[in-house]
């Protein structure tokens, strides 16, 4: 079992304030694989410290955006190295397949710390622009003392969404990891403090709830950025609200798939079924609603369901395992929830629905298909958070765009379809934040985020960037001519 005593805070691994420990539960085993020092406020106190003084008086806000892609570099060179501790870490501590482990958890993370290298090297942090009475030069300044706030479903890759553009920006970090996955983060800050990041300027305290609100509230935090569910995230907001805090929230969603009738549906449903059940459900731009037309339901549905049924569960490690255990007792349990609530709304379970046979241990939930669903169901509206797919029939393309839009959330979706050209159009009419024809994609040069309740602000592409930078002119006399 592994034993973390310490926090990382200001460039070291510091003793915390109390002897508080958090116990990291295997979601495949149920046994207690690590135990990892709690961070409590006294110990938020210090992070902000030691990222405040960094920012204010450390050399990182004032480095050349070359010098500091340089450092960044080699943390990605770091973590590259450690990909396969990182995968194998991050299905034991929150039970991905280990397939999504390496790929959506690790590699993607690598990839966007790489966009943001690049992107630091070329960004225009000044420009000079002509104004009425002389030149104007307009400069993005870094925000300040950053707040990243982890979830557990996608740990690392979350958190580069968040440190690749502050890092690249200039600012300095608090990073509060999920207390159910705190284990990549302690690899991450052996990478930060081997590569030679500046004390203070990337810190790390696992904690609970109420601390991280500590963190929000905090007077030394300039921008909090949060990627959780809804009803925290309006939490969040109004906290940043009262303060004047800039915010950035990505959060939870209900994206829906649209298959046409034109669809190839062999490679179709083989399409939909990865990007709806990723992670085992446990992602927020998880197609769950899956949309088929009238004429072709019963074919969609069947095709699904035989898809679904062949999907196999049980031990993340194992690399033919497309669908592994929830991340907790309470998340199975409220996935069952679910899965009652839809039988009493009077959907039918057209597969699973129960537990997996010959699973004893673990928080398994049978990857589960609800046919003769109305949008207007709890489960087509919200987020389930597990392996739980609805079809939805629709009359025509308009009655398609009208049910995929009629949610409070606007994440991400799909359109499956022969007729690229009508794909592209129904994929300019769904308000939604991220969209692919024929497949699932996120692009990291490109904005993320959502719509209405799904979020606000984004991440990634140079947008993501420009939400950790304050725009500033400085007006110059006439004549005047920047060296």
């Amino acid at each position: 079992m592994q034993l973390q005593e310490r926090l990382f805070i200001d460039g070291d691994w510091v003793q915390p304030a109390t002897n508080a420990t958090l116990e990291v539960i295997s979601p495949h085993s149920e046994a207690v694989i690590a135990r990892v020092a709690e961070g409590r406020e006294a110990d938020m106190d210090r992070a902000v410290a030691a990222a405040r003084a960094a920012f204010d008086r450390g050399p990182w806000p004032r480095m050349a955006a070359a010098e500091r892609a340089d450092v960044m570099a080699r943390l990605l060179a770091l973590l590259q190295e450690r990909s396969v501790e990182l995968a194998v870490t991050i299905t034991n501590e929150m039970g991905a397949p280990i397939s999504f482990s390496n790929m959506g958890q690790v590699l993607a993370a690598n990839m966007v710390l790489d966009y943001f290298v690049g992107l630091a090297r070329t960004y225009p942090f000044e420009e000079v622009r002509p104004g009425m009475q002389g030149p104007t030069l307009v400069r993005r300044e870094p925000v300040g003392v950053v707040a990243g706030i982890i979830p557990w479903n996608v740990p690392l890759f979350i958190t580069m969404l968040k440190l690749g553009p502050a890092l690249a920006a200039g600012a300095t970090v608090v990073l509060k990891p999920a207390p159910e996955t705190p284990l990549d983060a302690i690899i991450l800050a052996d990478a930060i403090r081997a590569a030679g990041v500046p004390p203070g300027v990337v810190n790390i305290v696992p904690a609970g709830r109420e601390v991280g609100e500590h963190l929000v509230r905090h007077r030394g935090i300039d921008k909090v950025s949060f990627t959780g569910s809804t009803a925290a995230g309006r939490h969040v907001a109004a906290i940043c609200g009262e303060q004047l805090k800039r915010v950035t929230l990505e959060l939870g969603g209900k994206s829906a798939a649209i298959i046409l009738d034109d669809a190839d549906l062999s490679s179709t449903i083989w399409g939909v079924l990865p990007a709806a059940i990723m992670n085992n459900g446990q992602a927020c731009v998880a197609q769950t609603r899956i949309l088929a037309s009238r004429a072709r339901y019963r074919e969609v549905a069947d095709a699904l369901v035989d898809a679904m049924r062949s999907v196999q569960v049980g031990d993340p490690m194992d690399p033919s395992t497309l669908c592994g255990p929830l991340v907790a007792a309470r998340q199975r349990e409220r996935v069952e929830g679910y899965i009652r609530i839809g039988k009493d709304e009077g959907a039918r379970v057209a597969c699973g629905g129960g537990r997996p046979e010959g699973l004893t241990k673990g928080w398994y939930v049978e990857p589960t298909v609800f046919v003769d669903v109305d949008n207007r169901m709890r489960i087509a509206q919200e987020e389930i958070f597990g392996p739980v797919l609805a079809v939805i029939p629709y009359d025509d393309i308009d009655d398609a765009v009208r049910i995929a839009n009629e949610s409070d959330y606007g994440l991400s979706g799909s359109v499956w379809c022969d007729d690229i050209e009508t794909g592209l159009d129904i994929a300019r009419r769904v308000r939604t934040g991220t969209y692919t024809v024929n497949g699932f994609a996120m692009e990291f040069s490109a904005p993320f985020g959502g719509f209405k309740a799904s979020g606000l602000g984004r991440e990634l592409g140079p947008e993501g960037l420009s939400a950790y930078l304050e725009g500033k002119q400085i007006n110059l006399p006439m004549g005047y001519e920047m060296r």
